[in-house]
């Protein structure tokens, strides 16, 4: 996980002026500006490979703690165990970079449904955020002091996503007034039961379940497995369902506008305003969705700014103005933990 930032968070706060920003005050539009498509990848066998157009560090990627990952050493390869779009097949791929700065992925294990190496790709690009050119990104940060600090301290990052919308929102429901370390014991132990061994890389790993496996067991069984109180597995077999039934898909809620998608999100049970947020902005991808009702990115925002207080949404989105179609990912940058749960 990544340390030390509190210093440059300092340093950056001292070069800002409050009166640099506050008079003109943004609002959120409809629907984000789509950031540019990256290359597709190539596939060949069990293996793709991604060219990063922009930079990235694996490294970084891999020691961004958030939802279940939390890896305190990087051994060069990043392991990655997901259902993969569609909810019917789960997959385990070891990734690493080469020296070139490209990113090479073997998928290593696949049960359920047999599915083309392309799609595991093309999901694994989404992830990683490697599905758009960040070049734009880059000269954005080397052209505003104050991104330039936040990236020296963290080079190459881009914000790593949940595996899905379907896993994010598993992960909500699972959190939900929970320290993450007791939510990833939930996870871990209801992975264990229902899902497959994969060995991916020398290390054990369990696939989050399939929504299939899930509705098979029930709530009850979900309850047993896990160890969750019986209104969570409640909430957490609803997640399935909403899953299986096309609710929860990674390109139809990025294609959707904002506030529709949020209104959909909230009408599964357990996920309120911050979870619908969550999901909508970690896991389909979206690069332009400024989180300006996230209360720690709103205190970060004012102390940055000396405000004395929490930035206002109104003011938040002022702050970030000018990052437009970045946002979502100078938010991660300027606040690692603001949207990070």
């Amino acid at each position: 996980m990544r340390t030390g930032f509190g210093r440059v968070l300092c340093q950056a706060a001292g070069m800002l002026q409050v009166q640099d920003w506050l008079p003109g005050v943004a609002r959120e539009v409809s629907q984000p500006v789509l950031a540019p498509s990256a290359r597709a990848p190539d596939v060949w066998g069990d293996g793709f490979s991604l060219q990063p157009a922009g930079a990235f560090s694996l490294r970084e990627a891999a020691m961004f703690g958030f939802g279940q990952r939390h890896d305190n050493v990087f051994d060069g390869c990043m392991r990655l165990c997901f259902c993969l779009d569609g909810y019917a097949t789960q997959v385990g791929v070891a990734v690493r970079q080469e020296p070139s700065g490209c990113v090479v992925g073997i998928v290593t294990n696949m049960t359920g449904q047999q599915a083309p190496v392309a799609a595991v790709a093309a999901q694994v690009a989404r992830v990683l955020s490697l599905d758009r050119d960040a070049r734009g990104y880059v000269e954005l940060i080397e052209r505003d002091p104050l991104l330039a600090l936040l990236a020296a301290a963290a080079p190459g990052l881009r914000p790593p996503l949940f595996y899905s919308p379907y896993e994010a929102a598993l992960w909500s429901v699972l959190s939900a007034r929970r320290p993450p370390r007791i939510a990833a014991l939930f996870r871990q132990c209801l992975s264990q039961a229902v899902s497959p061994r994969f060995k991916i890389a020398g290390r054990v790993m369990w696939s989050a379940p399939l929504p299939e496996q899930l509705c098979e067991i029930g709530a009850e069984g979900i309850a047993i497995a896990s160890g969750i109180e019986p209104q969570r597995a409640r909430r957490v077999l609803a997640i399935a369902e909403a899953a299986l039934l096309g609710k929860l898909t990674a390109r139809q809620l990025a294609e959707t506008p904002l506030q529709e998608a949020r209104r959909a999100l909230q009408q599964l049970p357990g996920i309120g305003p911050f979870y619908a947020e969550l999901i909508l902005i970690r896991s389909t991808g979206l690069t332009d969705v400024l989180p300006a009702n996230e209360p720690r990115f709103l205190a970060l925002v004012g102390a940055l700014h000396g405000l004395g207080r929490m930035a206002t949404p109104q003011e938040a989105q002022a702050f970030a103005r000018d990052w437009s179609p970045w946002r979502t990912w100078l938010t991660v940058l300027v606040a690692p933990n603001s949207i990070a749960a």
